[in-house]
C-alpha cells in the first residue's frame, strides 16, 4: 500500500473532491474530516483537513483518532464471519441457543443470519433503557435480554438495528470462542493486530486519548451515550475498558483504510488472512432483496425522495442496483460495499473500479444531510477514475 499520485485516477478531480471539503467546511456543515482514496490498492489522496469543533480548538490530522460510531459494526461482522468459518457459529443458529437467557416472547426464532441482515423483527433502538449506561456489554445484553421483544417476524422486514442486532452477535462471538476471551481481546486479537491496526483500539485506549476528538453533535443526537465515568452525555466515546460492539470502536483513517483494503484483497492484508475469498464473495450479494430499510423509508418519505431497497449482505451494506439517495453514491458499481456511523464515517470498497474510500469527520450530522453528503463526495471520487 504505497503512496501513488496518478493509479489511474485523475489530480485535478482529486483536487476537487478536497474544494468541496473545504466548501462544506467553511459553509459549516461540518468541522472537518481526514480522508484516504485508494485505487488498486495505491494511495492516491490521504488528507486531513478542518477542526475537531466548532471552536476551532484543535485541527485535523491525518492521524487523529476518531470514534467510528456503527461503522464499527464492519469489524463485528468480520469476527461473526470468521466464527461461521470456523464452525464456532453458524448462520442458521438460533441466537437463544446460543444466549439461553434471550428465550421467550417469539425471540427463539431469530437466527443469527436474522440479525445480521437486520430482520431478525427487534425494534431499532438506540438504547435499551433510557437513561442507562452503555458501555459495557454483560449489562446491554442483559437488558436487551429483559426487556426487547419484536414487532414483526423474523424475514419480514428490514429494519437497521443501531444496537441490538451487534450487541447479541458480539456476545455470541464471545460464547462461542475457543480461549474464552473477553469480547475486547477478540477483536483485538483477530483484527487489529494481525492488520497491525496500531492505533485502533475497542473503547478509547489511553494512549490514544490525546489524539482522540470526541465527537460533537450538531444538536441530533437520538439519545445520550452514558458511561460508567460519567464523563458526560456522550462519555461511552471516552471509555477506555468500553466493549460495545455496535459503536465502540476508536481509529484513525489510515487503520479504517487498512481493513477496508483487506477486504478488498479478499479477506487478507500483508499475509495476514481474516476470512477466506469465499465467505467475501457471500457477504456482498443482497440477501434482503427488494425490501426496503424502514429507517431509511421513512426519512425518504417526509424528504420526497425515491425508497430505494435497503441492500443489506452478509452484514455489509451494499450500493445495489436502483438509483437513489445513498450514502456510497450513484456512480459506484452495485457490488460496492462497506460501512457508516452517525453522520460522521464511512468506508467503502467498489470492487468493479477497484476503489477504496474512507472518509472520519468531525460534527455529526443529521442523516438525510449526511447522506447527501457521502453520496456527493462518494461520486466525486469515482468519477476521478480513468
Amino acid at each position: 500500500m504505497s503512496k501513488n499520485a496518478s493509479a489511474g485516477m485523475d489530480k485535478a478531480r482529486l483536487r476537487h473532491f478536497m474544494d468541496v471539503v473545504n466548501d462544506d467546511i467553511a459553509k459549516d456543515r461540518y468541522f472537518g474530516g481526514s480522508f484516504v482514496i485508494a485505487r488498486h490498492g495505491e494511495i492516491v489522496l490521504q488528507k486531513a483537513t478542518g477542526h475537531s469543533d466548532p471552536m476551532k480548538s484543535r485541527k485535523v490530522e491525518t492521524d487523529s483518532v476518531f470514534s467510528l460510531f456503527s461503522t464499527t459494526k464492519a469489524m463485528n461482522t468480520v469476527l461473526t464471519l470468521r466464527a461461521v468459518e470456523l464452525g464456532e457459529l453458524s448462520f442458521a443458529a438460533k441466537i437463544a441457543d446460543i444466549i439461553p437467557e434471550f428465550a421467550g416472547h417469539g425471540r427463539e426464532k431469530i437466527s443469527v443470519y436474522d440479525l445480521i441482515t437486520h430482520t431478525s423483527g427487534l425494534p431499532s433502538i438506540y438504547t435499551p433503557r433510557e437513561g442507562m449506561y452503555i458501555d459495557r456489554l454483560d449489562e446491554m445484553v442483559a437488558t436487551i435480554c429483559e426487556v426487547v421483544r419484536p414487532e414483526v417476524e423474523p424475514g419480514v422486514r428490514l429494519d437497521y438495528s443501531p444496537l441490538c442486532s451487534h450487541a447479541l452477535l458480539g456476545e455470541a462471538v464471545r460464547r462461542v470462542d475457543a480461549k474464552k476471551r473477553r469480547y475486547r481481546d477478540i477483536i483485538q486479537q483477530e483484527i487489529f493486530d494481525p492488520l497491525k491496526m496500531k492505533d485502533t483500539s475497542m473503547g478509547r485506549r489511553r494512549d490514544l486519548a490525546p489524539r482522540h476528538l470526541v465527537p460533537h453533535f450538531l444538536g441530533n443526537s437520538p439519545t445520550q451515550h452514558l458511561g460508567h465515568s460519567d464523563f458526560g452525555p456522550n462519555g461511552a466515546f471516552e471509555e477506555e475498558d468500553a466493549e460495545m460492539p455496535w459503536v465502540g470502536v476508536a481509529s484513525t483513517a489510515g487503520d479504517l483504510f487498512r481493513f477496508a483494503e483487506m477486504l478488498r484483497q479478499m479477506g487478507q492484508l500483508n499475509g495476514a488472512r481474516i476470512l477466506s475469498p469465499t465467505m467475501l464473495a457471500r457477504s456482498r450479494q443482497n440477501q434482503t432483496g427488494e425490501m426496503p430499510n424502514e429507517v431509511y423509508k421513512r426519512m425518504a418519505e417526509a424528504r420526497g425522495w425515491p425508497v430505494i431497497p435497503g441492500y443489506i449482505g452478509l452484514g455489509f451494506s451494499l450500493r445495489g442496483e436502483k438509483i437513489g439517495e445513498n450514502l456510497f453514491g450513484t456512480l459506484t458499481s452495485p457490488e460496492t460495499f462497506g460501512n457508516y456511523g452517525a453522520g460522521t464515517t464511512i468506508f467503502w470498497v467498489d470492487p468493479e473500479r477497484d476503489i477504496t474510500f474512507v472518509g472520519l469527520c468531525t460534527g455529526v450530522m443529521n442523516g438525510a444531510e449526511n447522506i447527501q453528503r457521502w453520496r456527493r463526495l462518494s461520486d466525486i471520487v469515482i468519477s476521478a477514475a480513468d
